[in-house]
Order: C-alpha cells, then sequence, then structure tokens
C-alpha cells in the first residue's frame, strides 16, 4: 500500500470563510511542483477535502497527471479532521496508490500517526509539501516515510 499525502498550495490569506480560500498564483506553481512527484504513479484514487484550495490543489494535480479518475471528495480530510477517523474511512478504499488532498495540522498529525503511532510526532508540511508512505498495511505505526518532498519557494 503506497499512501500519497498532499497539503494544498499556499492560499489567500482572507476570504468569507476558510472554507473559501483560494490558491494564490504561487500556491498553483507549487502544487504544479510537486505533482512532478507523481508522474507515472498508478494512483487508484484521488481524495480531497471539500475546502477550495484543496479542490483547487487536487484539480491541478489531476491536469498535469492526465487522471482521469475524478476527485472524490470527502468530509473527512479538512484542517481539524481526526487522524484516526481518516485511518477508519481509509479502510474502505483498496490497496495500491492513493492521493490524499488535504490540510494542516491533520496532514501532519496523520502522517505522524501512520510512521510513528503516535500524533505527538507529527512530519512538518509546508504548503504543497508531499509525503510518501508505505507499508503492508494502512495503520498506526505501520507505515514507512519513503519521501518527504517541500515546494521551492520564490
Amino acid at each position: 500500500m503506497r499512501l500519497w499525502l498532499l497539503r494544498h498550495g499556499e492560499a489567500e490569506a482572507q476570504a468569507r470563510s476558510d472554507a473559501a480560500r483560494a490558491l494564490t498564483t504561487r500556491g498553483r506553481q507549487e502544487v504544479r511542483q510537486a505533482a512532478v512527484q507523481l508522474e507515472g504513479r498508478k494512483l487508484g484514487a484521488i481524495l480531497a477535502s471539500p475546502y477550495v484550495r484543496a479542490q483547487q490543489t487536487a484539480a491541478l494535480v489531476c491536469e498535469a497527471l492526465g487522471f482521469t479518475g475524478g476527485v472524490e471528495t470527502v468530509p473527512w480530510l479538512t484542517p481539524d479532521s481526526d487522524p484516526r477517523e481518516v485511518l477508519r474511512q481509509l479502510d474502505h478504499y483498496p490497496q495500491g496508490e492513493l492521493l490524499l488532498v488535504t490540510h494542516q495540522p491533520l496532514v501532519g498529525a496523520l502522517a505522524g500517526l501512520l510512521i510513528h503511532g503516535n500524533r505527538q510526532q507529527a512530519v512538518p508540511m509546508h504548503t504543497a509539501s508531499l509525503a510518501e508512505l508505505e507499508g503492508e498495511v494502512l495503520a498506526a505505526g505501520l507505515m514507512e516515510l519513503l519521501a518527504l518532498v517541500h515546494s521551492q519557494h520564490g
């Protein structure tokens, strides 16, 4: 099982709500850079938070990769979602390669939970950071961090 965790690109500081914040031009560039790491991967599904910036990030990844499977919007990938609930939800997906497009603090806590078995050792995830995890089973403490790529700012 291979799990890719992508934090959305840089977003506007202000919007009518946190969920409505859109990607900036720089954020779009960050996401395109991150998508290069996914070229040639056989993604089974792309799951994304319903927030605008995550939806835009997922759409840019699909465009960059020519991914035709579409994006599944799920309510359990928002910033304050519980990493353990994410693990329960992921049980419903087939083994293979999955990409989750989400937010901090969830993405760092989820990566830490999968790698270390607890949420206290969160993985630092900047905007458009991409983590590649692999393991026999998708469970707390049983995944290995293969790569962590941060976007090039500036």
